[in-house]
């Protein structure tokens, strides 16, 4: 992905420090969308771009915080980097916590912003794949009958043919029927592989 594919969502009460920031990253290569109040952002915000938010923490109504929080009560995962415009550290403790890539005092440091921005570029991306492989993974366990739900629950904890069957109150045959065209749905080749599978998604699930 290049840089303009990458979008920079600005926002600053301050007109002048909007304009000079969206100058510098369009210097840069980026696409750059401007917002002058946190609720004009909340309404236009176009979360299909890939990007991050460079939010101002002091903005009357909604401080920068608040919007990061508004962003993830709407599930929006968008990698985010505050400016602040005192070292305040509480503050600083508690926007990492929430999820922020970085904190920078203004007047910002140009390099700072630069590397600030390639870490979230980075972070967007893998949470970008993490999400298309759990949508992947749903898609294929949709395909599966109510049995071979069961079935995958039994194989993925080890257990065997004959003793599925016997929990399940069917023959070994029969399970083996139903592991085969459940193993050729999820598109695992090995147990190893859909054990994996499994896991990875379970992971990706707890991690939001």
């Amino acid at each position: 992905m290049s840089e303009a594919d990458f979008t920079i969502f600005l926002v600053d009460d301050d007109a002048d420090v909007l304009k000079a920031l969206g100058r510098l990253v369009r210097a840069w290569g980026y696409d750059s969308r401007e917002f002058v109040s946190p609720q004009d952002f909340l309404r236009e915000h176009d979360s299909s771009l890939p990007g991050c938010a460079v939010l101002d923490v002091a903005m009357p109504d909604l401080d920068g915080l608040m919007l990061q929080q508004a962003l993830a009560a709407r599930g929006v995962e968008l990698p985010v980097i505050f400016l602040t415009g005192r070292g305040d550290i509480p503050m600083t403790v508690c926007a990492m916590k929430a999820g922020a890539v970085d904190v920078l005092t203004k007047p910002v440091n140009a390099d700072a912003l630069l590397a600030a921005i390639g870490r979230a570029r980075e972070r967007e991306a893998r949470e970008r794949e993490a999400r298309a492989q759990m949508e992947s993974f749903l898609a294929k366990l949709a395909k599966l009958t109510p049995r071979e739900r069961e079935v995958l629950g039994h194989v993925v904890a080890g257990r065997l043919n004959k003793q599925i069957a016997y929990d399940l109150g069917t023959v070994e045959k029969t399970i083996k029927v139903h592991r085969s065209r459940m193993m050729e749905k999820m598109g695992a080749r090995s147990l190893a592989e859909l054990v994996r599978m499994v896991e990875r998604a379970g992971m990706l699930q707890s991690h939001h």
